[in-house]
């Protein structure tokens, strides 16, 4: 039985509470999570090279499709059980829930099997070359054992969330990242075992806080309970494509990483791959940053939208944007003032080709984080109010459509200007679309019609 007498902090707590109730545990668990990626960059760049470092940002685009869709399944999922727990209905959200768990269960067994039978084809058609393909093997075999845990950890992270646990999904993403650094630590600078160490350290490392969040079902005072009986599958593909926006951002920016590999190491080799992925370790921290106002945005409004409050969406959406242009200040700051400091912190000494490339790259790209913050607040207030072509019509244009045309278009008919500045030109411009979209979409207009 659970505790329906629980109070719900996101329809009655004050706003200023809730929403540091919320953000603080999603930005510590988030950027916990975000760290394991980026402690397996520095030990991979010190001590085992460019080259391993470029390996593995080739890998990375395939489980970046792989996470989009379980984000896409889930987040639309979370939403619409945030919706039924703002109604008042906790078995229609227990069984979204249920039925989320199960599928992503099922595509984490089908991925797995295919990228065992599957696997040079797949690691070639990802960039591999053969210089590069054995690093990559060492890294994808080991990888693909511990997927299932990773895609439950995030189905779990976010249902928890939803419920009002989120000092629970942070505590498990935390103890996550703290036992990656000492396995990295272990496993790479130790025993030697290079992108196998850090493939091990990360599965491990990802295993652990699904264990934790699996604690969830015990609990007494729970609204969500998993049932393997379930009718009505059809729901949750209606909810999956709500959470489309989060598809498109995950496969977007997936493909965005291949282009980006390609014009990368067509114009100056193996070295520009290795560059542009430090600035991706540089860039991760402040998209968790602005990710983890996006994720207190999805609980809050689908929560209140349920429950009808347009006051307390309109107060929560000046909160979070007061909150985007602080981040926004500090994350320029950091990245211009510390520039060379931070490239050096995942480059030995001697690779000094790539560590100017890098540095050069941050003083091109860093407008982006003027803008990213407001617009991925407002594409997950549209998710939150399921409107979910009009989440992903922003989602498509910051990650995939803009920066893609610009990209090419600087690279092959302005080739002595810098092609990644295309990447905050199409920030800026999604950021316009989206402001109209809000204006269209307010909570006032939306809360005046009846709810479907």
């Amino acid at each position: 039985m659970s505790d329906t007498s629980r109070i719900n902090h996101a329809l009655q707590s004050p706003i200023l509470p809730t929403f540091f109730r919320y953000w603080l545990p999603s930005l510590f668990g988030l950027l916990a999570m975000s760290t394991a990626n980026i402690v397996d960059g520095l030990f991979i760049g010190n001590l085992v090279g460019g080259h391993a470092l470029a390996a593995l940002n080739l890998i990375i685009p395939f489980f970046g499709l792989l996470f989009g869709l379980t984000f896409m399944l889930t987040m639309g999922g979370s939403v619409r059980a945030g919706k039924y727990l703002g109604e008042g209905d906790p078995q229609a959200a227990s069984n979204i829930f249920s039925k989320t768990l199960m599928l992503v269960l099922l595509l984490a067994l089908v991925v797995t099997v295919l990228g065992y039978l599957y696997q040079d084809w797949l690691l070639r058609a990802l960039g591999g070359n053969d210089e590069l393909l054995p690093l990559m093997r060492s890294y994808w075999r080991i990888t693909l054992l511990f997927v299932w845990t990773q895609l439950v950890t995030v189905v779990l992270y976010f249902f928890v969330r939803v419920d009002g646990f989120p000092n629970l999904a942070a505590g498990a993403l935390a103890l996550g990242a703290l036992v990656n650094i000492v396995l990295d630590w272990l496993f790479i600078a130790h025993l030697g075992w290079g992108l196998a160490g850090a493939a091990w350290a990360t599965g491990i490392s990802q295993a652990l806080p699904m264990l934790v969040l699996l604690s969830y079902l015990f609990r007494a005072d729970k609204h969500l309970h998993f049932r393997w009986r379930q009718r009505q599958w059809s729901e949750l593909f209606r909810s999956a494509f709500n959470g489309l926006s989060e598809f498109v951002n995950e496969v977007s920016g997936s493909i965005l990483a291949l282009l980006l590999n390609w014009l990368f190491i067509t114009r100056y080799g193996v070295e520009g791959v290795a560059a542009i992925t430090v600035l991706n370790y540089l860039l991760v921290v402040g998209m968790m940053l602005v990710f983890s106002m996006a994720d207190t945005c999805s609980v809050f409004v689908s929560q209140n939208y349920g429950a009808r409050q347009q006051r307390r969406i309109e107060q929560y959406l000046r909160t979070l944007a007061a909150t985007a242009l602080l981040v926004a200040g500090f994350c320029i700051a950091i990245l211009l003032g510390f520039s060379e400091i931070l490239v050096l912190a995942f480059l030995p000494a001697e690779e000094t080709e790539i560590a100017a490339l890098a540095v050069s790259l941050i003083w091109l790209i860093w407008p982006l984080f003027l803008v990213n913050g407001f617009t991925m607040i407002i594409s997950a207030y549209l998710t939150a109010l399921q409107l979910a072509l009009q989440s992903s019509s922003i989602a498509l244009a910051r990650a995939l459509v803009l920066p893609v045309l610009l990209l090419l278009l600087l690279y092959f008919l302005l080739p002595e200007w810098p092609f990644i500045i295309a990447l905050p030109l199409a920030e800026v411009l999604s950021f316009i679309w989206a402001l109209w979209l809000l204006g269209r979409y307010s909570p006032k207009r939306m809360l005046a019609q009846p709810q479907v």
